[in-house]
């Protein structure tokens, strides 16, 4: 296979060239007017000198012919699971591979795209994206045609086929049912974050494909954190409301079902999930300090410190021992509003601290059977005990001493002592790892404390113990709130900086969450995240023994796993997450999510095959739709690009001529002496006719 050509290679500029050709014009049309004999000779002498400055040569390729390609882009995203599309696009792309075989000259690139790695993702299916790269290796005459096999579901069509760089045709097999329908629940308005505690509101609609009419209802389900709240019957084809309620601060995942449909394809799109960041609205702490006393400024310092708090606080300031005679009502700027505090507004308190409090006649019973009522239907307690606690006048005394969970034995211990972390304590996440606790057989490293009230544990968890091992901190769960006590008023200690001093402030915090029921804070709780591909486990539990989790995976498979200790309280798990969606985790008694990928993936939206999207693509490009749901499947032909790429039972695979030059000749068409020759002779005849 060789080609000719003509290549010039001017010896002066062309404007150079042009001059001298104009004026060799002028002077043959000066000859020509006034009849000259030889003023045609001297045009030819004019002609060669010209065309021997232009430099003509006459060049010769030797090509080698290239083969065409063809690409071949297999759809393997999540819509093609639906059904029989995974085989359809099988048997189709086995199919073309045996065609595109026995043609002569043609090579074939098989793309496979949308898998895990690539299209499930919030961008849908992307089969463009890797089938620009494989184009770009390939000279754009040699493609001859590009055949998808996909239901039609893709999201990073290209605008036309001029902006991917070929001229050849783009033919769509389309896999999938011609009769396709399927239900489908989409969120149209969801918060992103909320107050704990408050209202909010979701909207969303379930639509019926393909007719989307408003006939019917279905039924709607919300769950929260794997716990059903609540269900409306949904209207079919309206945007409809769901008002839910944060119940912890943190992530939590809302999953929004319906029903199945009359047709269903999938109940991947039936399901909806969206992530609330739940926050609290400013902490309201009740700090009650039955005396003045060194720890009184330490407490209110701290709670100070911390911005999310409101703190309402009040100290009863006359001691038992001074009585006299004055009414305690005189005794203070205002009035002590015991009934807003303990009867009206109690309900609006986080927190309620009462710190060295002794019985007096400050708080009648009935306010103090208040607290406990509080406490018990989800309040939240804290005592920090002084040597009271051991007399008749402890709170344990009163109403109250219902949900305290020690009761005094009248023993004050005054030596120096440092607290102890429990066992039970280094796997609580109160007390675990605070700094300065010492390792397992350590000391301590944080300062002393020179008093202990001793006390009996009724119920509840001993975290921090004392002298003789007597219980120091203890938490309890009481009805639907909790208790924490405190055996002692010299944590003060720690905030002075005495004998180093020690985390009191870290620990306040951590007790005064774990009362509020932060989750981060729970003893008995499941974690689960993706991360770098794994789904990561976490289990937090005082006992030491856990039992394995089965992990349902969005597919609905189940995998059992067992988890491995980790230390402080703390098991784990992994397992590889190459499913997007939901993961649910459970131990039989806690249950928890976890989201790979997108929550509510663009690929299943709307799952029915359709070639709507490629027509004006494969339009443009003389290319096709043709449908695999019978057991027809295409011939190929190879074409002419002028002739047409598709017909009955055909689809075509233009011809690409591609060709790679292996030599060139390149041959003088004037070379110097014929110029010489050529020029001299026009020259003399030119002089011989004017001559006669």
């Amino acid at each position: 296979m060789s080609a000719l050509s003509v290549q010039w290679a001017p010896m002066l500029p062309l404007w150079l060239i042009g001059g001298l050709g104009f004026a060799a014009a002028l002077l043959v049309a000066l000859a020509l007017w006034r009849r000259a004999r030889g003023a045609l000779w001297r045009l030819g002498a004019f002609a060669v000198l010209l065309l021997a400055l232009g430099n003509p040569s006459i060049v010769e390729e030797q090509r080698d012919p290239l083969s065409d390609v063809v690409f071949i882009v297999a759809d393997e995203s999540a819509s093609q699971d639906i059904e029989n599309r995974g085989s359809q696009t099988e048997r189709a792309v086995s199919h073309l591979l045996t065609q595109i075989g026995a043609l002569e000259d043609t090579e074939v690139r098989l793309i496979r795209a949308g898998d895990a790695a690539g299209a499930r993702d919030a961008e849908g299916t992307r089969l463009f994206a890797p089938l620009r790269q494989a184009l770009a290796k390939v000279p754009r005459q040699r493609v001859s045609a590009v055949i998808l096999v996909s239901d039609g579901q893709i999201h990073d069509l290209p605008e036309s086929v001029e902006s991917l760089g070929i001229e050849a045709p783009v033919h769509l097999l389309l896999t999938g049912r011609p009769d396709e329908g399927d239900r489908r629940l989409t969120i149209t308005k969801a918060p992103s974050f909320g107050i704990v505690g408050d209202q909010l509101t979701l909207s969303l609609r379930v639509d019926d494909l393909p007719g989307g009419g408003t006939a019917g209802s279905a039924r709607v389900v919300l769950r929260q954190d794997g716990t059903a709240t609540q269900g409306i019957d949904a209207r079919i084809g309206v945007e409809e409301q769901m008002t839910f309620e944060l119940d912890h601060r943190g992530p939590a995942v809302l999953e929004i079902e319906v029903a199945r449909g009359p047709q269903e394809l999938t109940l991947a799109n039936n399901r909806a999930a969206v992530v609330v960041n739940g926050v609290r609205d400013r902490l309201r702490v009740l700090l009650v300090s039955g005396e003045p006393h060194a720890g009184e400024r330490a407490w209110r310092n701290i709670l100070k410190s911390d911005p999310s708090v409101d703190l309402v606080h009040f100290t009863i300031l006359r001691p038992p021992e001074k009585q006299d005679g004055t009414p305690i009502r005189e005794l203070s700027l205002i009035a002590f509003p015991t009934r807003e505090l303990f009867e009206v507004k109690l309900d609006e308190f986080d927190l309620i601290i009462f710190d060295r409090y002794r019985r007096r006649g400050v708080l009648p019973s009935i306010y103090l059977e208040n607290v406990a009522n509080y406490v018990e239907n989800g309040g939240a307690l804290l005592e920090a005990v002084g040597p009271t606690f051991a007399t008749p006048l402890s709170l344990f005394r009163t109403p109250l001493g219902r949900v305290l969970p020690a009761e005094p034995t009248g023993q004050i211990y005054e030596a120096g002592f440092h607290p102890q972390v429990t066992d039970l304590g280094s796997r609580h996440p109160v007390t675990a790892g605070l700094d300065g606790s010492g390792g397992a057989g350590e000391a301590p490293t944080w300062g002393r404390w020179f008093r202990q009230i001793e006390g009996d544990t009724i119920r509840g968890d001993i975290l921090m113990q004392g002298i003789q091992n007597s219980p120091l901190l203890i938490l309890d769960r009481f009805g639907e709130g909790r208790v924490a006590q405190m055996m002692s008023d010299h944590m003060w200690l720690w905030s002075r900086g005495f004998e180093g001093g020690g985390p009191q402030a870290e620990l306040l915090r951590r007790i005064s969450h774990w009362l509020m029921k932060e989750p981060d804070l729970e003893e008995e709780d499941l974690r689960a995240q993706v991360r770098g591909g794994q789904l990561q486990i976490v289990r937090r539990s005082l006992s030491i023994e856990q039992p394995p989790v089965t992990v349902t995976l969005p597919s609905g498979e189940t995998r059992i796993l067992t988890l491995a200790p980790d230390g402080a309280g703390l098991s784990s798990a992994a397992l590889s997450a190459e499913q997007n969606g939901l993961y649910h985790i459970t131990d039989g008694r806690l249950t928890t999510l976890a989201a790979a990928g997108p929550l509510n993936p663009l690929e299943l939206r709307d799952p029915r095959s359709s070639g709507a999207l490629v027509d004006p693509l494969a339009e443009e490009s003389g290319g096709t739709v043709w449908r695999l749901a019978g057991d027809e499947l295409p011939a190929l032909r190879k074409v002419a690009a002028d002739r047409d790429r598709h017909g009955r039972g055909w689809i075509g695979l233009k011809r690409g001529g591609g060709y790679v030059v292996t030599g060139v000749l390149q041959i003088p068409v004037l070379p110097a002496l014929l110029v010489l020759c050529l020029s001299l002779a026009a020259a003399v005849l030119a002089w011989q006719r004017e001559g006669h």
